[in-house]
C-alpha cells in the first residue's frame, strides 16, 4: 500500500528557553506523555500531542515512539513548503508497524471542556485553537440542540501540523506520519491530525527534500535518531515545554489581526512557546 500525505505558512514562535514554572493563567505546561521529542541530526523538533482532537492517533504515536520503534527511520518524502513524511521502517511509503490500521479521525465532537480558543468567525462557525492544533468547528450554540451536548470539530492542515499518511482507504493509517511546512486544505477532513510543530519547524524545513519529479521521495534522506514522549525519557533529558494560552494567547490573536488585517487567518496564530530543559 502506499501511504501518502495529498499535495502544499508558518513560522513558529519560540521564545528564548526559560525554566518554565508553574502552570499559570497565560501559561500552560504540555504534559510530558503529550510531547514528542525527535531527534535529528540538523536539530530537534518537539511536537504537542493533542488527544482531545485525535485520541487513538496520539495514543498509536506514543506507543510506537516509546517502544523505539521510530528510530533510525527515514524523513522519505519531503515536499518543500507542503510536507515531510516519515515513520516507514521500509522506507520507501509501503510500511507500517505490526499493529493494526487506524480508523480515521477526520472529525470530532467537541464540548465546553475541550479549551477551545476563538480565532476568527467562518462560513462553517468559527475557527480557534484546541492547544496548539488549529480546528474550525460550530459554535457553542450548537450543543443546546445535540443529544451528546457537544459540536462538531475538524482540524485543519496548516503549517506545523502533525497527521497521520494513510494509504486510499479511509482507515488504513497506521504507523506513519507527516509534519506540515506549508498548508493544504485538501487534506482537511480527509487526514487526521494529531498535534502540532511547537518548536523546531526551522529543522521540518531543513530537511533534505525530495525532486516534484519523484513526489518528494528523497534519496539522501535524513532520520529520527531518537523519537520519544518527554515522558519516557530521564528526568535530566527530558525537556519541559510551556504554551502561552489565556489573556497571553488572546493578546497574540489580537496582534495578528492588526498586522495580517483581512489577510488574518487561523493558521497565522502561532501560540508563543518556552522551552528549557534537555
Amino acid at each position: 500500500m502506499k501511504f501518502t500525505a495529498a499535495a502544499a505558512v508558518l513560522s513558529l514562535s519560540l521564545l528564548a528557553a526559560a525554566p518554565a514554572e508553574a502552570q499559570t493563567a497565560d501559561w500552560r505546561a504540555v504534559a510530558p506523555e503529550n510531547l514528542l521529542v525527535i531527534d535529528t541530526a540538523k536539530g530537534r523538533i518537539l511536537v504537542e500531542l493533542e488527544p482531545r482532537v485525535a485520541p487513538q492517533a496520539v495514543e498509536r504515536v506514543r506507543t510506537l515512539a516509546d517502544r523505539g520503534f521510530y528510530d533510525g527511520l527515514k524523513f522519505h518524502r519531503v515536499i518543500p513548503d507542503f510536507m515531510a513524511q516519515t515513520g516507514d521502517p521500509q522506507g520507501t511509503g509501503e510500511g507500517g508497524s505490526d499493529l493494526p490500521d487506524l480508523p480515521g479521525e477526520f472529525e470530532f465532537r467537541r464540548g465546553r471542556d475541550a479549551g477551545f480558543v476563538l480565532a476568527e468567525p467562518t462560513p462553517a462557525g468559527q475557527a480557534g485553537l484546541i492547544g496548539s492544533v488549529p480546528v474550525v468547528t460550530q459554535p457553542d450554540a450548537q450543543m443546546m440542540i445535540t443529544a451528546d451536548f457537544r459540536t462538531k470539530a475538524q482540524g485543519l492542515f496548516c503549517p506545523g501540523v502533525a497527521g497521520l499518511a494513510r494509504a486510499s482507504a479511509p482507515d488504513s493509517a497506521n504507523s506513519q506520519f507527516f509534519l506540515m511546512t506549508g498548508r493544504k486544505e485538501d487534506l482537511d477532513g480527509r487526514y487526521t491530525p494529531f498535534g502540532r510543530v511547537v518548536a523546531g519547524l526551522d529543522v521540518v524545513r531543513a530537511l533534505n527534500a525530495g525532486s516534484e519529479a519523484a513526489n518528494g521521495q528523497v534519496p539522501d534522506p535524513d532520520v529520527m535518531t531518537r523519537a520519544r514522549t518527554a515522558a519516557a525519557l530521564a528526568e535530566a533529558e527530558r525537556p519541559t515545554v510551556r504554551v502561552a494560552s489565556g489573556a497571553a494567547l488572546q493578546a497574540e490573536i489580537e496582534r495578528l489581526k492588526a498586522t495580517r488585517g483581512n489577510a488574518f487567518d487561523v493558521c497565522d496564530v502561532q501560540p508563543p512557546v518556552e522551552v528549557a530543559g534537555g
